[in-house]
């Protein structure tokens, strides 16, 4: 009788009673030789047997129908099957006459009904045994996540550590991932610049591979790094340390939906395009060059246009300038407003105990919501399909609040550093007005204002407070400056609810 030598571990799986590939050949062509069985062929398989579809278990089925052998030989039954349809095929082909024996070193099968029954047992086990592994799996899986812990491989910036099971912030490129959250949220950069300059620094995948477009993209709409953790479709709570604030994290998410996932290429770099429309008909104001120089004017894709009207692009950018010039502050009076800030930090925090008092309050309601939530969930109250999109709401107002609750008892008030980002910002439009940068000039004027138009080769925009009232003063300076009297949390999001022009005196 003909025999075919069939090995197979899975890749899969940690199965150390079962013998590598190579040690269950050496066995079997041991036991061939002892009980004297003829090998015409041999196939060996890295594959699981937890699902049909194996290549090399079909071609030796496909050897057996052909007729040119009529037996296996093999370490064990599990070895052929852990599912119900291969091991059904065995049995099958049995039944028909094409397999005449099997050949196990560590189990007894005669082609008898008792012998049959012997081997759907031993199929059956093995399916147990992968459906058992399977579920104890996923159980422990579930756990982790109720745990707060990642289940699976950390995202580039963490490591997973295997002696404590969780996940660990690497210290090497923490600081990398938070500096590209960073420089994404200012609207400066395209997702190839971020990725160029990820691969400039060295910042590479936990597998040591170069970043590309989509992993920044995949990084930046991560929640991951914010201290929660997407399972399934559903947002879980999680211990490991926040790499970036959520205030971030959603600044990023805005600057993504408004520039969108295709950058256009151009062949001409026109620093201003993109950021007026026509004052007459609303159509954008495109540019074009004329003798060497870029000129701007109405596209009047929108119909009939008064504008008819070029205007240089060094004329723009001289009337971009005086206004530019309006809110700049320099290095010197920066320093100063920054100083003065920071001696009344120490005054804000006693102000603000109270506040902070009402924040963990309303914490402690976000967490009673999200117990009786899970109890409505468990008692069949609400599907999951409910439970979901509710659980995600209320843990992202969790999360926010114990950020605000950090941010007052480690900083004393909330609008200080608004405040200080205010006077960073109109230092930096002294610094675009020295370099002369025009890209930096539209992404400026882009962040201070909207409804940016063109009219009779005249720019204008509506400036976002406090921008306006320091415009309106003529100037940016150390003795005078729109700061914010009183600030509130509303929506989630910090807003003035007034401003008054508080002057600042030497």
């Amino acid at each position: 009788m003909r025999y075919i030598i069939y090995a197979r571990k899975s890749t899969e799986e940690d199965d150390r009673q079962i013998l590598s590939i190579e040690a269950q050949i050496a066995e079997l062509k041991e036991f061939a030789a002892k009980e004297k069985l003829e090998i015409v062929a041999s196939f060996e398989e890295s594959k699981t047997a937890k699902e049909p579809g194996r290549i090399k278990f079909a071609e030796m089925l496909s050897l057996i129908e052909s007729g040119k052998a009529e037996g296996i030989l093999s370490w064990n039954p599990d070895r052929l099957a852990r599912n119900s349809v291969d091991g059904g095929n065995i049995i099958h082909m049995i039944d028909r006459g094409l397999i005449k024996a099997l050949k196990f070193p560590t189990f007894w099968f005669e082609p008898t009904p008792q012998g049959l029954f012997m081997l759907q047992i031993a199929f059956g086990q093995s399916k147990y045994y992968v459906d058992n592994l399977r579920e104890n799996v996923t159980r422990g899986l579930r756990q982790k996540i109720r745990n707060g812990v990642w289940p699976c491989k950390a995202p580039i910036g963490y490591l997973n550590n295997f002696k404590t099971r969780g996940i660990d912030a690497d210290q090497e490129k923490a600081s990398k991932i938070k500096k590209l959250f960073e420089m994404y949220s200012t609207g400066d950069y395209t997702l190839k610049e971020i990725a160029e300059w990820c691969n400039k620094i060295n910042l590479k995948s936990n597998l040591e591979r170069n970043t590309c477009i989509s992993q920044v993209q995949s990084i930046l709409q991560n929640i991951f790094y914010v201290g929660l953790m997407k399972y399934k479709r559903e947002i879980h709570e999680a211990t490991h340390e926040p790499m970036i604030s959520k205030k971030l994290f959603e600044k990023c998410q805005e600057v993504m939906q408004n520039r969108g996932r295709v950058q256009e290429v151009r062949k001409n770099e026109f620093a201003f395009l993109g950021l007026m429309k026509c004052a007459s008909c609303g159509a954008s104001i495109t540019a074009e060059i004329q003798k060497g120089n870029n000129y701007y004017r109405c596209t009047k894709k929108m119909g009939v246009c008064s504008e008819k009207h070029y205007i240089r692009e060094e004329e723009l950018a001289e009337q971009m300038k005086s206004f530019i010039q309006k809110v700049s502050l320099s290095s010197q009076d920066t320093d100063w407003v920054l100083g003065e800030l920071d001696k009344d930090e120490q005054k804000a925090r006693e102000q603000s105990k109270t506040f902070v008092q009402n924040l963990k309050t309303e914490l402690q309601q976000i967490e009673k919501q999200l117990e009786k939530l899970l109890d409505a969930f468990l008692g069949e109250i609400i599907t999951s399909q409910e439970y979901a999109p509710r659980k995600e709401k209320l843990l992202n107002k969790k999360l926010e609040l114990v950020e605000k609750i950090n941010d007052f008892e480690q900083k004393g008030a909330s609008w200080l550093e608004p405040a200080r980002e205010f006077v960073l910002s109109l230092n930096k439009a002294d610094k675009i007005l020295k370099n002369g940068n025009k890209k930096e000039m539209t992404t400026f004027l882009k962040n201070i204002g909207s409804n940016h138009i063109l009219e009779n080769r005249q720019f204008n925009f509506l400036a976002k407070i406090p921008y306006d009232l320091v415009a309106e003063g003529g100037a940016a300076t150390k003795n005078f400056l729109p700061f914010p009297e009183k600030w509130a949390w509303e929506d989630s999001n910090l807003r003035p609810l007034h401003y008054q022009c508080n002057a600042l005196t030497t």
